[in-house]
């Protein structure tokens, strides 16, 4: 479930040299109760997710989910339609982000978005999200690590 608060943005956007680890759980598909996607934070700090996706009608953003260290969620519940989804991520206590070259609309507060042209234009911010490629799976887990963190501290 999405949380709605205030979403600061990182006063410096550091490169954090962050390490996605991504896991396919395709041997879970054949149980309805484990077909989503999750994204789980590895992480010793919170953060806030926003995740993009293209269903029946076009491209669609959603944020904020707001996940505590070592938390997880699940982002979309049910069988995953599509091979490809986005994720853009915030570091809230140190600062920095997870970000690609795949650009969306996003903003400050909780939101769904259609469409990922004219952001700006719009009234949105345009953030780089970063591409996780499903192979297809029905059901997919994320993992945002710090890879600047040895040990996994």
């Amino acid at each position: 479930m999405k949380a709605a608060s205030f979403l600061s943005a990182p006063s410096r956007r550091r490169s954090l040299g962050l390490a996605i680890a991504v896991l396919g759980a395709g041997f879970l598909s054949s149980s309805p109760a484990w077909a989503d996607l999750r994204l789980c934070n590895m992480t010793p700090s919170r953060v806030g997710i926003a995740l993009g996706y293209r269903d029946g009608q076009g491209w669609v953003t959603e944020g904020w989910w707001n996940l505590n260290a070592r938390g997880c969620e699940t982002l979309l519940t049910g069988q995953l339609v599509g091979r490809f989804y986005y994720i853009y991520a915030i570091d809230y206590d140190r600062g920095g982000e997870w970000s690609g070259r795949s650009f969306m609309c996003t903003r400050e507060r909780e939101f769904t978005i259609r469409g990922t042209e004219d952001c700006l234009a719009r009234g949105f911010d345009r953030s780089g999200f970063f591409e996780v490629d499903t192979g297809e799976q029905k059901s997919w887990t994320i993992q945002l690590t710090d890879s600047n963190r040895p040990g996994g501290q």
